[in-house]
């Protein structure tokens, strides 16, 4: 409820959230697939406005329904005394405040009402307290009592908006039952249920089975008893007087001192030689009942409990003074009514009061049964369950049912009835004004080659089956009677047309033959056109659709060439600039190694030419040494040799800076030369794919132009097996020389696309180069050098 009411009114009941609620968790069930609860609640409201409860009724009722709801989460504990009852918690004080307030009662005098009972006796009245169990039992049944006075006001209500006339002698009612129910704890609801559906069982039986054979003996035909499961002592077990379960049930309620226990014990002595009811293995208080439908075992712990049905003065009078007048219209005073708190009534007795007329009902009426199936237990759709729904047919009858009617005569008509639709099959039995309805229907049955069927005094019996075949017979006869009046309808309409055309061409023929001759002559000479100009409209749409084909065959080729001709347009171009680069490679690479051999005789010469001008110089020195005096000395030779000397030292750092520099540029060159290599490797890759992907293109391009081929065959098998000898006359010379072009075309492209792969160029393989043995060379003459120069440089 709480799902589908509206914000104000969530606020207004204070319900909260269903599983929180004692009266709605019982089946862990809150939602169900393609239910909305919010659009049931907006239909409930329109119903309502409907059968003309107003808004203040519809508020109140609600207001009903939800203190019900609150009543069911009131919880109680032990009190001071063991045999005294009190409110277990602030959520049970909070729900019976709310459960007041929608009532609009007293909330002390509602908590009195519930643990506490008040007894009426001579000499005085004694208020008792409750148990929490009773106290529980007591909250239970005020809660019941509500909605079943709340239940029988929408009855009612419902009942005068459609205008029902208590006095009509004609009515049409629908009884929706439950069916029979078994599940692992059954209690006293389970059995009234279950001895409802024995009656209706019952009253089934008597109106199918018992009724059909008592047709039977009544036509006076000749037939076997079918049997069928009576369930007459089941019934007998349960509501006979004085040993039935009902009546041992209400003399157990009525002792102070008797309990489950005893009533069990008490069945157990009755009923201990009864075939349908069954006592247990290891149990003092439950029993077995065969009923019709099968097995069920009851727990009868709270029998005595759920019979009881005392008349509570305390809720009574508690809910006829509320303030709303609606709930006080539900339960008015006991006074009005007659009765006393303290008598005895038995919900038992009455269960089977109501039953019995309901059967009086049923039985002044003409039933019709409809047999409802669950197809499984799982609620969802698309689930058919085999052994759950023939237990359920099994159980329901409908088994029972179709054997005794394949046992019996299913169908009976009145000689009447069964003439007037079978006539057709025996027209000869009719001739004449006096004939007798049984021999007829004998007679027809006779011609038909039907068997085993009865006739009765006044009906005929027939097997099932028979019907149909008999419906069949005039079916055909029906239709072989109708094709005879139209084809003689016909023929008397074809022969007066015919006659009357006849005559009106004996006296038109003569004026009309030079006319007919021109029409037809007009006619014939349509045709021969007719047949000119279909000769070339074929022969146009044919040469039209060739020449489709055929330009649709050149654009194909065209691209296709034309594609051919790009790829190994590409090809060259790519193959050119590798050319090219590897040209501008090689000549650089020549170059360097032409600049690196040059640079590298220059050093050689220099430092030789240091190597002799040092030789001479020590030459000289000594010499001057030796000859020179201690006194004299030569200045200008000396100024000469430092001159000459400063000049070489300048060479020598001037050459080691273009060594320097020519050693970057060797590395310089190596690495240019290592990335050219990494990109040729590259090119080389992708020249790879190219050639795979144009190896694929020309295979696609083969199978395609087979395929082109074997289309353009088909086309000049068509072209020459063609069946008009129009077109084959009327094709000219033109149009042979263009059909011998095109297959020329066809077999010169299928040799012009089969070209051979394009081959990879072939890259020089890199040779290691003697350059870079040289530049180690080099570099090995240049660090010596250095050394002799600094040894030289330390010597000056």
């Amino acid at each position: 409820m709480e799902s589908c009411l509206p914000i104000k009114e969530k606020e207004r009941y204070k319900l909260g959230n269903p599983k929180s609620l004692h009266y709605l968790n019982q089946s862990n069930c809150y939602e169900l697939v393609g239910v909305s609860d919010a659009h049931d609640y907006l239909t409930t409201k329109r119903a309502m406005d409907i059968v003309g409860i107003s808004q203040k009724e519809q508020d109140a009722i609600f207001r009903v329904v939800a203190a019900i709801l609150h009543l069911g989460n009131i919880d109680f504990a032990k009190g001071e005394e063991s045999d005294s009852s009190i409110l277990k918690d602030e959520e049970s004080k909070f729900r019976l405040q709310m459960t007041a307030d929608l009532l609009m009662c007293d909330p002390h005098a509602l908590e009195d009402t519930l643990c506490k009972r008040v007894m009426i006796t001579p000499e005085e009245i004694i208020k008792r307290s409750l148990d929490p169990h009773g106290a529980a039992v007591s909250r239970d049944g005020l809660a019941k009592t509500i909605y079943s006075r709340l239940f029988d006001w929408l009855v009612d209500k419902i009942n005068l908006s459609i205008g029902q006339d208590p006095s009509s002698k004609c009515l049409i009612r629908i009884l929706d039952i439950y069916g029979f129910e078994s599940f692992k704890t059954n209690s006293f609801e389970q059995f009234c249920i279950n001895f409802t559906n024995e009656k209706l069982q019952q009253h089934s039986n008597q109106h199918v089975f018992k009724m059909e054979q008592e047709e039977y003996t009544k036509e006076e035909i000749d037939w076997s008893y079918i049997e069928f499961v009576d369930n007459q002592d089941i019934l007998d077990l349960i509501e006979k007087k004085p040993g039935g379960i009902i009546a041992l049930l209400d003399e157990a309620c009525m002792f102070p001192k008797s309990n489950h226990e005893t009533f069990s014990q008490k069945l157990y002595q009755t009923f201990k030689d009864h075939r349908r009811f069954i006592k247990p293995k290891l149990t003092r208080s439950d029993f077995t009942i065969v009923h019709y439908a099968g097995e069920v075992r009851y727990q009868s712990d709270q029998f005595l409990d759920k019979n009881k049905d005392y008349v509570v003065a305390e809720h009574q009078n508690l809910l006829s003074s509320s303030s709303c007048s609606f709930v006080a219209g539900l339960f008015p005073s006991l006074s009005d009514k007659g009765a006393k708190s303290s008598k005895f009534s038995s919900i038992g007795s009455r269960f089977k009061l109501q039953l019995q007329h309901l059967m009086d009902t049923l039985s002044s009426t003409e039933p019709h049964y409809i047999r409802c199936v669950k197809p499984n237990n799982f609620l969802k759709p698309a689930i058919f369950e085999n052994i759950s729904v023939l237990q359920q047919l099994r159980s329901g009858g409908v088994l029972e049912a179709v054997r005794i009617k394949c046992a019996g005569y299913p169908i009976h008509r009145t000689f009447d009835d069964f003439l007037n639709r079978f006539r057709s099959l025996a027209p000869e039995v009719f001739e004449g004004n006096s004939y007798e309805e049984e021999v007829a229907c004998k007679k027809i049955l006779e011609k038909m080659g039907l068997t085993d069927y009865q006739i009765g005094k006044t009906k005929v019996f027939l097997r099932a089956g028979q019907m149909a075949e008999l419906d069949a017979r005039r079916a055909s006869i029906l239709g072989i009677s109708a094709k005879v009046i139209q084809k003689h309808i016909r023929t008397h309409i074809t022969r007066k047309m015919f006659v009357k055309k006849w005559k009106a061409s004996i006296h038109i023929q003569s004026f009309w033959r030079g006319e007919l001759a021109r029409k037809l002559y007009k006619l014939m000479k349509r045709e021969i056109a007719t047949v000119i100009i279909q000769r070339d409209l074929r022969r146009h749409l044919t040469r039209k659709a060739y020449i489709r084909i055929k330009l649709s065959t050149v654009v194909l080729q065209t691209g296709l060439r034309s594609m051919v001709a790009r790829i190994e347009f590409r090809y060259r171009e790519r193959t050119k600039a590798a050319i090219v680069i590897q040209a501008n490679w090689r000549c650089h690479r020549a170059f360097s190694d032409y600049k690196k051999l040059k640079k590298a005789s220059i050093i050689l010469q220099f430092r030789w030419k240091v190597r002799i001008a040092k030789r001479e110089l020590s030459k000289q020195k000594m010499e001057a040494i030796k000859a020179a005096s201690p006194v004299i000395r030569e200045p200008s030779h000396s100024d000469i040799d430092a001159e000459k000397i400063e000049t070489l030292t300048m060479e020598v750092e001037n050459l080691k800076a273009l060594l320097w520099a020519e050693k970057q540029r060797a590395d310089e060159c190596e690495r240019k030369y290592a990335e050219a290599q990494i990109t040729n490797e590259e090119r080389r890759k992708k020249l790879e794919e190219t050639e795979r992907l144009v190896h694929q293109l020309q295979d696609s391009f083969n199978r395609m132009t087979n395929s082109m081929s074997n289309q353009v065959s088909e086309l000049k098998m068509i072209l020459s097996t063609s069946n008009l000898s129009s077109i084959s006359g009327n094709f000219t010379g033109e149009d042979q020389i263009e059909f011998i072009s095109s297959d020329s075309d066809s077999s010169s492209s299928s040799s012009d696309f089969t070209f051979p792969a394009p081959t990879s160029p072939t890259f020089p393989s890199v040779k290691p180069s003697p350059f870079q043995l040289i530049i180690q060379d080099i570099s090995a003459a240049e660090l010596s050098g250095f050394e002799s120069e600094r040894a030289f440089d330390d010597f000056f």
